[in-house]
């Protein structure tokens, strides 16, 4: 048999790079990866105004979120951050607690840093891997009382379910019992949240292409070129999600809430952790317990909430961590368990307005911020 002459095996129009042009190569990787941010910012027009706030359908865009991050600590005294209730569920953007706030102080001091859906084990993985530029400015922390009130919520249930943003939890310590995700999967979230060209990649799909990589998008478009998708239009937050309330303060019915332990509570474990987080970048935090719908509740399920209350007062005290817990809003402020209407906010804001201690860490006398 005769013997196979080993340059067969590459053709003419191949070539066997040296370790030099490896090293070139890598080079140019990696000034890819490290030029592609920065770049695709100048390219992409972001140009948040005035009662802005993160798109709903740009929900789980977190580069988007570091991008604003780093433009609203630059632009605003005051940082407002936490779930939907922050975000404005139910009402437009010039109804918001930030929009309220502005107008008590009269000029634009306050960003909404809100994003729906995000509950506390989530935010606090949202401030640490994209929230970085959160350092040395003031921040309302909000915490949503909904994500205790069972063990569902608590996302401490042992049957598995979706969630939101599970991007953002932890993905291999502590175990969450209910979150279901191949280990491969979870390693390369864990790789994207410390990679910005793969945040920009996800960033890219959010945005351009509903989401999905280009092989599935070109399967549900096989007449459209990528390439005219990607606009480098970012969409404009809209008036409303269309959500409708679903409280009606004439009911005389009464739910009876699961509230969680709050020592156990893997909610409020991790909303300390994002307290802690941003105590360290040198924040100055300020935390509100939103007001939850307290006319919806058995006597029962009042009495355990108004024994979690105390335990967060005790707790924020003992830490020395300036807080508000406001009482219940009246009925007809309320759209839902835990989200305000747009009089809602208006009260909210005037409440935090005329706190002390809110006064003299984030405002001044005269109602502007310091």
């Amino acid at each position: 048999m005769a013997r196979q002459d080993d340059t067969m095996s590459f053709a003419s129009h191949q070539m066997r790079l040296s370790a030099r042009h490896w090293l070139v190569v890598a080079v140019i990787i990696a000034l890819l990866f490290a030029l592609i941010g920065p770049l695709w910012q100048r390219i992409e027009r972001f140009e948040p105004g005035a009662d802005y706030r993160i798109p709903y359908e740009l929900s789980s865009d977190y580069w988007l979120y570091d991008r604003y991050c780093r433009r609203a600590v630059d632009t605003y005294k005051v940082l407002i951050v936490g779930d939907s209730v922050v975000w404005g569920h139910y009402v437009p953007p010039d109804k918001t607690l930030s929009h309220c706030l502005n107008e008590i102080a009269g000029k634009q001091q306050f960003a909404n840093m809100g994003i729906d859906g995000v509950h506390p084990v989530a935010l606090a993985g949202l401030v640490k891997y994209y929230g970085k530029a959160l350092s040395d400015t003031k921040i309302v922390l909000c915490f949503n009382p909904l994500w205790i009130t069972s063990k569902k919520h608590d996302l401490r249930s042992d049957k598995e379910f979706s969630f939101n943003h599970p991007r953002l939890a932890p993905q291999f310590v502590p175990k969450i019992a209910c979150y279901s995700n191949p280990t491969p999967n979870r390693i390369g979230i864990v790789i994207e949240r410390n990679t910005d060209f793969l945040s920009w990649v996800s960033h890219v799909q959010i945005t351009y292409f509903d989401n999905m990589d280009l092989s599935s998008w070109t399967v549900e478009h096989p007449r459209r070129n990528p390439l005219t998708a990607v606009t480098g239009q970012l969409p404009a937050p809209a008036a409303s999600n269309d959500q409708r309330p679903t409280w009606n303060p004439d009911s005389t019915a009464r739910q009876d809430f699961a509230w969680v332990d709050l020592e156990t509570s893997l909610q409020w474990e991790f909303f300390k952790r994002s307290i802690s987080t941003l105590a360290k970048r040198r924040n100055n935090v300020f935390v509100l317990i939103t007001p939850f719908n307290e006319h919806m509740m058995s006597r029962r399920s009042l009495a355990a909430y108004n024994r979690i209350k105390n335990q967060m007062a005790d707790w924020l005290q003992e830490e020395q961590i300036e807080f508000l817990i406001p009482p219940a809003l009246p009925s007809e402020h309320y759209a839902d368990a835990s989200h305000p209407l747009a009089s809602g906010y208006a009260l909210l804001a005037q409440q935090l307005c005329r706190h002390e201690r809110f006064r003299s860490t984030i405002l001044d006398s005269t109602g502007e911020s310091k």
